[in-house]
């Protein structure tokens, strides 16, 4: 039997959820025998292995994640060097990420954040901007944050909010998230009046939104914590 948490509400139906950190939890109907449980987590014991298995192998390939000069990193769907330049300074130029040398992985990782949060700040403000006009918006403001779930968001003030790890995705990708995030601008929700907004402006949104998913998929093997 493979080890468990049960937890126990007032559900009607079984569910196995593997959480970040490897366990296996049980959510049962409150009165479910202790046996019927077992029964069901035997049941699903193949499913459970492959998925701890798949667990460990991304978080390994995520603890083994590193940045040294010379390697590449996206910006707007095209890759930039990591590249070592006199003085103190860091930034982004010429399909490079510039930075002081002699630094370790972890250093270098942190300078590439902080261009990547001001490559975000300049290339979405624009965007933003640009789009706005198209659709007859007007957001407040246009913030970068370091969210890990969420692209972007539209507060109830209309402040226009976005991930920096947004940047890293091809121009396509960005635009749907933009249009996406001003979209709610006009519809503080997900109905399908929103989604017309969307698909007014980008008829091909759901494209847009499966490369979007490629790349979350890409940052999930990535340690840019």
């Amino acid at each position: 039997m493979i080890p468990y948490t049960l937890i126990r509400s007032n559900r009607k139906t079984l569910a196995i959820h593997i959480t970040k950190d490897a366990a296996v939890e049980v959510r049962a109907p409150l009165k479910l025998a202790k046996a019927e449980i077992d029964k069901f987590v035997q049941s699903k014991e193949e499913w459970i292995t492959a998925h701890l298995t798949a667990q460990a192998a991304r978080a390994a390939e995520k603890s083994g994640f590193s940045l040294d000069y010379g390697d590449a990193v996206t910006v707007i769907g095209k890759p930039y060097t990591i590249a070592a330049r006199e003085g103190s300074r860091v930034g982004y130029a010429n399909e490079a990420f510039y930075m002081p040398a002699g630094l370790d992985s972890k250093h270098i990782k942190y300078a590439c954040v902080q261009i990547y949060k001001l490559a975000a700040k300049n290339e979405l403000t624009r965007r933003v901007a640009d789009y706005a006009k198209r659709m007859n918006v007007k957001p407040t403001d246009v913030k970068i944050n370091s969210a890990t779930t969420r692209w972007g968001s539209c507060s109830g003030r209309n402040s226009i909010n976005f991930s920096w790890r947004l940047i890293m995705a091809e121009d396509t990708v960005i635009d749907y998230v933009v249009v996406h995030e001003l979209a709610h601008i006009k519809e503080h929700n997900h109905s399908p009046k929103f989604w017309a907004v969307v698909a007014g402006v980008l008829p091909d949104y759901k494209a847009r939104q499966k490369k979007l998913k490629e790349l979350q998929a890409k940052l999930a093997r990535e340690n840019w914590e």
